[in-house]
């Protein structure tokens, strides 16, 4: 028997794992019931952690080979695959992305192979003056949200592609006035060229079938024209994400949270301000190309 619980959430996605050392190097056989349980479960919390830099990146690789992100602007400089995201300031300067997840998406879908899972390391989190602690983060199942389409819409969608854009993303959250990154650069630019990726994808371990449309960063479905693509990607963008294919986490300092890209889209929810604050260090696991 393991040392350690696995409380599920009771909803589509979600579990909790207490007792499990995230710092130390885990049996095969305790490795093996943690992959079972993030395949069932899309979203893990190990509870009451506390890893530095190269503890973070030892427990990342359990789950593959570790990812860089395009913003290496707020990555850590002795840890590159770790990035801040974080809504501090020093000296007036942000010193973490502090836009991210201000919008529903899964990470990096606008790369060839997008990141198979992200781990996201509570260092601080934003208490309110009664307690409460803001900045829950919402998951979504995209394995459900096909499930719930009509059968003549899934069988549609089968084989059709869609443009995932890395510029019409950073243009889209300029627009509603939730970024406040750097203007896009041209190197940025030539790095990110727009990517095809299947509407539908399969699960690459369970072989469930995930909606993979993310809204304002999608553009045009192949064999389709353009004003009826836009409808049907819009649509799916709101369909993902209805509240009966969600699952909330609310942070404690000191979660490790880890979620599955293809699964599940999420939304971090940004309820606080200065002087609340928010530090989290983030790593990704590199993904295969969407099949």
């Amino acid at each position: 028997m393991p040392d350690f619980d696995i409380v599920p959430s009771g909803g589509l996605l979600g579990a909790d794992i207490f007792g499990f050392d995230t710092a130390t190097e885990p049996n095969d056989d305790n490795l093996a019931l943690i992959w079972t349980a993030f395949a069932r479960h899309g979203v893990l919390c190990f509870r009451d952690q506390a890893l530095d830099e190269d503890q973070l990146i030892a427990f990342t690789r359990h789950f593959g080979e570790t990812e860089s992100y395009v913003l290496s602007d707020y990555a850590l400089d002795d840890h590159p695959e770790i990035l801040i995201v974080s809504n501090i300031l020093e000296d007036g300067a942000p010193v973490g992305l502090t836009d991210a997840g201000t919008t529903w998406h899964t990470d990096m879908s606008y790369i060839p192979a997008p990141p198979a899972a992200t781990i996201l390391h509570a260092k601080e989190v934003p208490i309110a003056d009664d307690g409460q602690i803001l900045g829950d983060t919402l998951f979504s199942s995209m394995a459900a949200a096909f499930e719930a389409l009509p059968q003549d819409l899934q069988a549609r969608l089968e084989g059709r592609r869609t443009v995932h854009s890395y510029e019409a993303k950073h243009a889209r959250r300029a627009q509603e006035g939730k970024s406040n990154r750097k203007p896009i650069t041209q190197a940025q630019r030539d790095s990110l060229p727009p990517v095809s990726h299947p509407v539908v994808r399969t699960h690459p371990q369970t072989g469930r079938r995930c909606i993979y449309v993310v809204g304002g960063e999608c553009v045009g479905i192949d064999g389709m024209p353009d004003e009826e693509a836009a409808d049907i990607l819009e649509m799916l963008a709101v369909h993902c994400v209805k509240p009966e294919f969600h699952h909330r986490h609310k942070w404690q300092i000191g979660d490790v949270l880890i979620w599955d890209n293809c699964l599940v889209q999420h939304l971090a929810l940004h309820d606080y301000s200065l002087p609340q604050r928010r530090l989290m260090h983030r790593t990704t696991v590199k993904g295969s190309t969407p099949r």
